[in-house]
């Protein structure tokens, strides 16, 4: 498993190395990173929803997504959830129960997001003690992930590190645009002006020294 583990994060090392030679923002830092809302938010299989009604408590229920994609509401029975956003799952409901319940008040809340968490990891490769996968927490940097991984090995060039972040939804790793990342300034405290808040899905690449 430990050689997997080595093995994959090679690969993406490699890759993203290729990134890296596409224009960087050089002169400015990544951009801020704001937390989808949940309304744009696409429900997967696993998620917990709270469905609430106004003023009809015993319609409400918090349920996982099944694997087919649905969920069982009272008086209507199954309703898509997976692959839609909380504000279509709920004006569906809504409709539905219209012909049982006057102007129903509905809401779709998630309250566990499980099925997202593996693509809002953030990762560390390259010159560093133990490449990890990390779960994204609001407010980590670029040194809180460095330092989960360890730190830096003796062969890092950290002032050639490298923060990947992808331009759009798109998968493909030239959606990735690359910023630089003073790393050694940062761990010696001289200069924490690239020490950027990191975003779900960031990958964070510490260069090796040329021997």
């Amino acid at each position: 498993m430990r050689q997997i583990t080595v093995l994959f994060f090679a690969a993406l090392a490699l890759l993203l190395s290729a990134c890296a030679s596409a224009p960087t923002s050089g002169n400015g830092p990544p951009p801020s990173h704001a937390v989808t809302a949940v309304d744009e938010y696409q429900i997967g299989v696993d998620d917990i929803v709270q469905v609430t009604v106004w003023r009809n408590p015993d319609l409400g229920i918090t349920a996982p997504v099944r694997p087919d994609g649905m969920i069982s509401v009272p008086l209507i029975g199954d309703v898509q959830a997976g692959g839609l956003t909380p504000s279509t799952v709920a004006a569906d409901i809504g409709q539905k129960l219209s012909a049982y319940v006057r102007d129903p008040q509905v809401a779709v809340i998630l309250t566990d997001l499980r099925s997202h968490e593996y693509l809002s990891r953030v990762r560390v490769t390259g010159a560093v003690r133990q490449p990890v996968s990390i779960p994204y927490r609001p407010g980590m940097t670029v040194l809180d992930a460095v330092l989960a991984a360890g730190g830096v090995t003796e062969f890092a060039a950290g002032n050639r590190s490298s923060l990947h972040r992808k331009k759009g939804k798109s998968s493909a790793y030239d959606a990735y645009r690359a910023y630089d990342v003073q790393l050694q300034k940062i761990l010696d405290g001289s200069d924490l002006s690239t020490n950027y808040p990191v975003a779900p899905g960031d990958v964070i690449t510490v260069a090796e020294r040329a021997l």
